[in-house]
């Protein structure tokens, strides 16, 4: 559920803004079937911690502004997963003693990984929503730079990863990832709890 409204989130705001493309792909849907990406659900099921769905086909060209366009439709996915991280946390709150146990265990999932897929897309690293969140900030006189990193910093990315799994992690015995993701789903937990 948290993929599907991220996903679909990303394809309603890029229609909105004039791109079609998502749209004529089938992508402004709830069903999750049309998110689902093989290898990524694969990667899941295999390790039922990573995972990714299929990446919305955004063609910049078509917005008025592009960068501030694609900024707003890459912010819409995070957006989504923190108001559906709110919705669930009303029944959370305030029916948790009435609902039933199998219950109350999805609402928690989709609670988490809500919260966990905003986060984790709002890192500055190609592919994630980050990095084009950023274009916002970053100064005209930068763009072909920009540019720039936005293809070919995902290998930075992966780099960045593969330091923090299997050297930082070894070596310290924590993970710089998964420590300031955790930090942040907590903090971001209380505050939607608290705010219901």
């Amino acid at each position: 559920m948290a993929l599907t409204v991220h996903e679909a989130s990303h394809a309603l705001v890029a229609y909105y803004l004039g791109d079609p493309t998502a749209k004529m792909k089938g992508r402004i849907s709830f069903n999750p079937v049309r998110h689902l990406d093989a290898i990524g659900s694969f990667v899941f099921l295999l390790t039922m911690s990573i995972g990714w769905g299929k990446p919305v086909p955004v063609n910049p060209g078509n917005f008025q502004k592009p960068v501030r366009d694609s900024a707003l439709t890459a912010l819409a996915g995070p957006i989504s997963n923190f108001i559906l991280a709110f919705a669930i946390a009303l029944p959370l709150k305030y029916l948790w003693t009435y609902l039933p146990g199998p219950v109350l265990t999805i609402l928690w999932s989709i609670f988490d990984i809500s919260i966990f897929l905003g986060v984790f897309n709002l890192f500055p690293f190609p592919p994630l929503d980050g990095s084009k969140i950023i274009g916002l900030i970053i100064p005209k006189r930068w763009h072909s730079q920009y540019a720039n990193y936005l293809e070919n910093g995902v290998k930075y990315f992966v780099a960045i990863i593969l330091i923090d799994v299997f050297i930082v992690r070894k070596v310290f015995y924590f993970s710089i990832f998964g420590y300031v993701m955790g930090y942040l789903h907590e903090r971001i937990s209380m505050l939607l709890l608290l705010g219901t």
